[in-house]
């Protein structure tokens, strides 16, 4: 019968029964008192009692706003971008939405700031805005991978180039910050071309006023951060992808620190965008830690990485492991894969190696034992004969910060004569490189263990072992292995240099030689190192799981657990 107004908001007065209003007593625009009255309504015999209030409206009913609302997300889903859309599929690439919602569990996806638009209205029209670059060009938000919850966001090549805006770095800061507070790993497609300059509806000089690289930066070593490239990823899109623990990179990928229009201004000639950081190149010198056919592939893989980084799951079939007796070869000499070492030691099929276009002289892996993530760190002899260079020591250390940031387990695989030596490896700065490793090892927070393969000698095994054999929580070999501070050739002609060249026979000096080698190598066999205590045990290849199973306890807290940090940050190197 009458409405009221309070406080901005009305208020229906409605009649008690059916009846007959005979008289009303205040007019549009009266202030009214509680109780005061407002009409006179005579009832009428079987009148409807007005309890019940007004029919109710059907709950699929149309209303102007919510279709309003609609209209205006639908404006940025790819259905309403068929052109853009098929432009990408040409190129062999999908779209961010699509890529986004492989990633994540089906219905999880939560997005934020779906309907903002670049900051351009001093240059073009809201209506241009809203229709061409929706969500500011970058799609993000909260999802599930596995049923754990994760950040998952990806520039949108198809608006303006995928590059960092004004807004849709506001949408990034906001999901870093949600990261953190809820400790959220982050999935980051990051194909665009960095810095936009376009964007002029704010008052700056340089831009430089921005707060994403410091807080995704800031992220490391406290959640998983995982970086997808696929196509061009220059400048500010470079930059946060090397921030990342993991970099997933496609075969078509191209990965700069400038793109070509930046490298032409500065004056260093013009070069095309594929030109700039091939994938060829990208994975040769460790930016790139796995390599990806294509985008399917590139998501598959950050799906598996991620794996393990969410505590223990079933166990998996484990592979006979009597072949282990015979992978190294009696022969101390002959080569072997240590690869097929990896693979029958572990779960079955667990085994993901990480940079392996990088330092190949040492294998860096995430693997499970009895569904238990932990990292193994392995050399391989196929290379420079498991002598560890200064690539190889980096990459090495820089996987021992990312377990002891995330809680998992290290195990060494050593066989090495040691670390490079020479005037060419001095050149590379070993002696700094080689270093990383004993300072990542000595200072692990997280259990370690070591199995010498065949060679253990010097600098290098000891680095395999976290700085020391007793620095591990066991240290074991192979019957195959051998012991000692340098390798037993180089040991016998530097030890007996005066006697060889005393011997003028070539052949008696090399028989000489020969039998001090193996006098060396028999007092250097792990049973003699065993002996004198020097290591743990000798063991039986088949074993080998009973040791590392030492490394895990069910009660061991996870990095989601922890109310800060185990290491500052994961060295970009």
């Amino acid at each position: 019968m009458i409405v009221l107004e309070a406080m901005k908001m009305e208020h229906e007065v409605l009649a008690p029964t059916g009846g007959v209003v005979r008289r009303v007593e205040v007019a549009v625009g009266d202030a009214v008192e509680e109780g005061q009255l407002l009409a006179v309504v005579a009832s009428q015999d079987g009148g409807t009692a007005g309890a019940d209030g007004p029919a109710e409206v059907p709950a699929d009913a149309a209303r102007a706003d919510l279709e309003a609302v609609r209209e205006r997300h639908a404006i940025g889903l790819d259905p309403a971008r068929p052109d853009a859309t098929a432009r990408r599929h040409e190129r062999g690439q999908r779209t961010a939405r699509e890529n986004i919602a492989e990633l994540l569990d089906e219905g999880t996806f939560v997005e934020y700031g779906p309907l903002i638009f670049a900051a351009q209205e001093r240059r073009r029209s809201r209506e241009e805005l809203i229709t061409r670059t929706p969500a500011d060009g970058l799609v993000a938000g909260v999802g599930e991978i596995a049923g754990r919850s994760c950040v998952a966001m990806s520039y949108d090549y198809t608006v303006l180039a995928g590059t960092q805006g004004m807004r849709n770095h506001a949408k990034k800061d906001r999901l870093f910050e949600l990261a953190e507070r809820r400790r959220l790993p982050v999935v980051l497609f990051a194909e665009g071309g960095g810095g936009r300059p376009g964007d002029v509806d704010m008052p700056i000089v340089a831009g430089l006023d921005c707060r994403a690289f410091h807080l995704f930066a800031r992220l490391s070593g406290l959640v998983p951060l995982v970086g997808i490239a696929s196509g061009y990823c220059f400048a500010g899109n470079a930059a946060l992808l090397g921030c990342c623990d993991v970099v997933i990179a496609t075969e078509n990928s191209s990965i700069g620190m400038g793109g070509p229009a930046m490298i032409e201004g500065g004056g260093l000639g013009v070069h095309e965008p594929g030109e700039v950081g091939p994938i060829d190149v990208q994975h040769a010198n460790g930016v790139v830690d796995l390599r990806a056919a294509d985008d399917r592939e590139a998501v598959a893989q950050a799906k598996r990485y991620l794996s393990y980084f969410r505590g223990r799951t079933a166990a998996g079939a484990t592979a006979d492991q009597e072949p282990l007796r015979q992978l190294v070869p009696e022969q101390r000499k002959r080569i072997y894969d240590v690869r097929r070492v990896l693979s029958t030691l572990f779960d079955e099929g667990s085994v993901l190696e990480l940079r392996g276009g990088f330092g190949p002289g040492m294998i860096t892996a995430l693997a499970l034992h009895e569904g238990h993530p932990l990292g193994v760190v392995a050399n391989d002899p196929a290379h420079l004969g498991g002598a560890i260079d200064a690539h190889g020591a980096d990459k090495a250390a820089r996987f021992l910060g990312l377990c002891d940031a995330f809680a998992l387990p290290v195990l060494f695989l050593c066989d090495t004569p040691g670390f490079m030596v020479g005037p060419a490896s001095e050149r590379t700065a070993t002696v700094r490189h080689f270093a990383r490793m004993f300072l990542a090892g000595a200072n692990l927070t997280v259990p370690a263990g070591t199995i010498v393969l065949r060679k253990g000698y010097g600098l290098g095994a000891q680095a395999m072992a976290g700085g020391g054999f007793k620095a591990p929580l066991f240290t074991v070999a192979w019957p195959t292995s051998e012991f000692g501070a340098m390798g037993l050739e180089g040991a016998v002609r530097l030890g007996m240099r005066r006697e060889l060249e005393g011997i003028e026979d070539a052949q008696e000096r090399e028989r000489v030689f020969e039998a001090t080698v193996a006098a060396a190598y028999e007092r250097g066999r792990g049973l003699s190192m065993a002996s004198y205590g020097e290591i743990d045990d000798v063991i039986d290849p088949v074993d080998s799981r009973r040791w590392i199973a030492t490394l895990f306890s069910e009660d061991a807290e996870q990095w989601w657990q922890r109310p800060g940090k185990a290491r500052p940050f994961v060295d970009a190197w």
